[in-house]
């Protein structure tokens, strides 16, 4: 049976364009772990972007974001209500009980990769906690659904299927999207599924997204800044931000931006939980 036509601009990757893939994911990951072991009280988001740029350069990349429509900065440093796109600044400097979400692209030989991860700085709240473990489980379970034969609506699905019993907000207006040669490809990649799964474009080997749930504590309502930037809730409340580039193959989702290809994350673990939903 043949396929369904391919919407436009949605590329597909060949085996080999896909290991060049990987080596910007490389490169995004170990720069991510990087900055999640540099996060603490009385550093500065300046400073974890130069970190970045060191990081990014020295790996034989180039840093996505750096010059991109005019953003200054390697990384997207989002901190407490900042939900993504915030300008990392040598002023900004993080405090013992926030939350900051870091995003980081890297191209490599006309490739890209992309990620962002969430990390507490110092002691936080335990509400804060469970919002970002939340939805780092809201992330893997999207990128369990990139399989050959799904449907793009099963990744916001199963999304949904995540975050919608703990009450948090889930940030409809922002979006997942393809990636490869451009850091933002059709198709956009929601993070919810009004209709359910089983919708949309269908989902064949070789075809590369970046997967990335926005939640946030309260309401799911945003605003975007005077700095053209960043995007904040319009109630103050923290937000949370996981993201990985990947890959559909034939032997299910590859995680190119994960150290271990996803194999960790790809795997629930049973009886893991990262909490009883709120009352």
């Amino acid at each position: 049976m043949r396929r369904a036509r391919r919407p436009r601009g949605v590329t597909v990757k060949t085996p080999e364009q896909l290991q060049l893939m990987r080596a910007a994911g490389l490169v995004v990951g170990r720069t991510l772990e990087k900055l999640t072991a540099a996060v603490r009280p009385g550093i500065s988001t300046g400073d974890l972007d130069a970190l970045a740029e060191e990081s990014i350069r020295s790996q034989g990349g180039i840093p996505s974001f750096l010059g991109y429509h005019g953003f200054t900065g390697s990384i997207c440093a989002s901190v407490g209500p900042e939900v993504v796109h915030g300008i990392p600044l040598p002023d900004r400097v993080l405090a013992d009980g926030e939350l900051i979400s870091i995003d980081c692209g890297a191209i490599v030989a006309g490739w890209h990769g992309d990620a962002a991860v969430t990390v507490a700085v110092g002691e936080c709240a335990p509400e804060l906690l469970h919002l970002s473990a939340v939805t780092e489980q809201s992330m893997w379970a999207g990128l369990r659904a990139v399989r050959d034969g799904g449907r793009l609506s099963d990744i916001g699905a199963a999304v949904e299927g995540v975050v919608r019993p703990h009450g948090y907000g889930l940030v409809d207006g922002y979006t997942g999207h393809g990636i490869g040669t451009a850091m933002h490809e059709p198709p956009s990649v929601p993070n919810t599924a009004p209709e359910g799964p089983g919708r949309g474009m269908a989902l064949e080997p070789g075809i590369v997204l970046a997967v990335e749930p926005m939640v946030t504590l309260g309401s799911p309502d945003v605003t975007e800044l005077e700095d053209g930037w960043t995007v904040v809730t319009l109630d103050g409340r923290a937000a949370a931000h996981w993201e990985h580039t990947v890959a559909v193959t034939p032997n299910g989702p590859w995680v190119l931006t994960a150290l271990d290809g996803g194999v960790s994350g790809l795997t629930p673990t049973p009886g893991l939980d990262p909490g009883r939903p709120r009352t």
